[in-house]
């Protein structure tokens, strides 16, 4: 049955992609999580390494590391792509990740403070960034017992989507919601106590500047809105992959703040403060981070200034 908001030309397009992509998920679910996962890898260094998307990523570590040889910017890439190509193929098993059991496969630390900032009772926003499977993050979150949602942005595709969609909720928050006009909603959660978890290291042209390895970078001022008005707490949190399908998540420290008497302004200080936290833990190990995002703006971007005001809040 046809996606009654896509053209002809659009479901034909998102059809052929899906069924490729449905035939690789098929595979990688006969095979099993560890061999899924190491063949994911290998695509992800033989194939997924040889796209243009790497000429960006290269760029990127050059800017941000300029200490650093080029041997050891070849190895960064090498790493980021067999993450990248397990994190695809590991979508086929998000059931078989959880804390502990048979399945046991995640391991945290600083779940104590996640606690804590929950038993205040006016909302967690958990902010983090796209670190080994990224999707390992709220999944741990559910399986520790904290009630929450997703706020992302789905793929283009919807047949890929509504998988993707599927396969997230199975051990993951069951409520997703997308980031377009998802303002409301995170409020309501948020004042109900619950958790908001959220990937806040992309570039959004609608954004506000902030600086992100010396150099401004266009970032979401939705979370440093929604804690200055709310009084939620802002934990961030860190995903390492420790050799296969294993991985580590930290829960980092609360991000302490004193606003001032100037909302505007204390948005902007918020979320420079926000970045610099991401950029932290960017720093802590490159390996693990996506460097594929044009994550700066372009010299066309810059020509036409684009810029925002603080996202208003309901």
């Amino acid at each position: 049955m046809s996606e009654p908001s896509l053209s002809f030309g659009q479901y034909l397009k998102y059809g052929a992609e899906a069924v490729i992509f449905f035939l690789f998920m098929g595979f990688f679910s006969v095979i099993g999580l560890d061999a899924a996962s190491a063949v994911g890898g290998f695509i992800g260094r033989a194939i997924f390494s040889r796209l243009s998307a790497s000429r960006t990523a290269r760029k990127n570590l050059g800017f941000a590391f300029p200490e650093k040889s080029a041997a050891e910017i070849e190895a960064i890439l090498a790493a980021m792509w067999d993450n990248l190509g397990r994190t695809v193929a590991e979508y086929a098993h998000l059931d078989k990740f959880a804390l502990s059991g048979a399945h046991g496969r995640v391991t945290v630390s600083g779940a104590g403070i996640a606690d804590r900032a929950a038993a205040e009772g006016k909302g967690v926003l958990f902010l983090s960034g796209h670190f080994a499977n990224w999707e390992i993050l709220p999944i741990a979150a559910a399986q520790h017992g904290l009630d929450g949602a997703i706020v992302l942005r789905p793929p283009n595709n919807p047949f890929v989507a509504r998988y993707i969609a599927r396969q997230r909720a199975l051990r993951g928050p069951k409520e997703q919601i997308g980031k377009h006009n998802a303002t409301r909603r995170i409020f309501t959660l948020l004042r109900g106590g619950k958790s908001i978890y959220m990937l806040v290291d992309q570039k959004t042209n609608e954004g506000l500047p902030a600086p992100f390895f010396g150099r401004d970078a266009m970032t979401t001022p939705t979370p440093a809105a929604l804690a200055l008005k709310l009084g939620a707490r802002i934990l961030f949190a860190s995903n390492r992959r420790l050799g296969g399908a294993r991985f580590h998540v930290t829960v980092h420290p609360p991000l302490e703040f004193e606003p001032s008497d100037d909302y505007a302004r204390d948005v902007h200080n918020l979320t420079t403060a926000i970045t610099a936290r991401i950029e932290e833990m960017v720093r802590a190990d490159p390996s693990q981070w996506l460097w594929i995002h044009r994550r700066w703006p372009t010299p066309r971007d810059e020509a036409t200034g684009k810029r925002s005001a603080a996202a208003p809040i309901p």
